[in-house]
């Protein structure tokens, strides 16, 4: 089983980054599943249902989501009926949305489960013992199970693909929306990589006009940040192979389409 996923994708240079690059993708690493992380899709917040189901036209067989799942208010009108969007599964009880997905590939299911971190992010429920609870509902249906950790500090992202080792197939980290260099195959046949990164502005900071953040970080003052329309743009990912009948991991590789990487078909 080989499962592509693609990091925040941020406004619209992620989303045509998206369009352009995943049919290309498809072809070269004849991926089973394709998931992306669409919390940032809408203008760098959010999601918006005509977003999601492009995203699903384009090729894409789950969404992840993150801290910004609610920035976009018509998502209340929707995520119910979007059975292939993940929200954070950590959330209050009653929350809105579908905490684990299962995607069909060649007989097989994968589960695809999003959490968010508590370091450095808002008050939620604890990810450690969550997971624990979607691992079980999981496992009743397959061995191949999917983890997007969307958190900020790399410490609590180590620490959550530590505990996840031999009991889900991978640990992506998202977020952060830089790209780490720590992609590996854990003892117990876990993929892990602290963050994905993005897809999107290439020359902004963060997916954002770096003008409005430099703004910000050399005035103190608040500042509006947005998506640049115009300019370079880039696509984060990564590709990992799994054993189908034992959901153990065999092989991650990072995948960066840029300027100073141009893809190679």
């Amino acid at each position: 089983m080989r499962i592509l996923f693609i990091g925040d994708i941020v406004g619209s240079p992620g989303r045509d980054m998206v369009q352009e690059y995943l049919p290309k993708l498809k072809t070269k690493y004849q991926p089973h599943i394709s998931i992306v992380n669409g919390e940032n899709a809408a203008s760098g917040k959010g999601i918006t249902e005509k977003i999601y189901k492009n995203l699903l036209e384009w090729g894409t067989n789950a969404v992840t989501m993150g801290n910004h799942t609610w920035d976009k208010k018509d998502i209340f009108q929707f995520i119910d009926n979007a059975p292939y969007m993940v929200r954070p599964g950590n959330l209050p009880a009653g929350t809105p949305g579908t905490e684990i997905v299962f995607v069909k590939s060649n007989g097989k299911e994968i589960a695809v489960i999003n959490l968010l971190g508590r370091t450095f992010m808002q008050p939620v429920d604890d990810p450690f013992q969550r997971v624990d609870e979607l691992i079980e509902i999981a496992k009743k249906r397959t061995n191949i199970i999917f983890v997007d950790f969307h958190a900020e500090a790399t410490s609590e992202k180590q620490a959550f693909g530590w505990y996840l080792d031999g009991k889900v197939s991978a640990v992506v980290g998202t977020h952060t929306h830089v790209q780490t260099a720590d992609d590996r195959i854990l003892p117990n046949h876990t993929a892990y990589i602290s963050d994905v990164g993005m897809t999107g502005p290439y020359d902004g900071i963060l997916g954002m006009e770096r003008e409005a953040v430099l703004k910000k970080f050399t005035t103190a003052l608040p500042v509006r940040f947005e998506v640049p329309k115009d300019g370079r743009t880039q696509l984060s990912g990564v590709v990992i192979d799994i054993d189908s009948s034992t959901g153990k991991a065999s092989k991650i590789e990072r995948i960066q389409i840029n300027d100073d990487h141009p893809f190679f078909s």
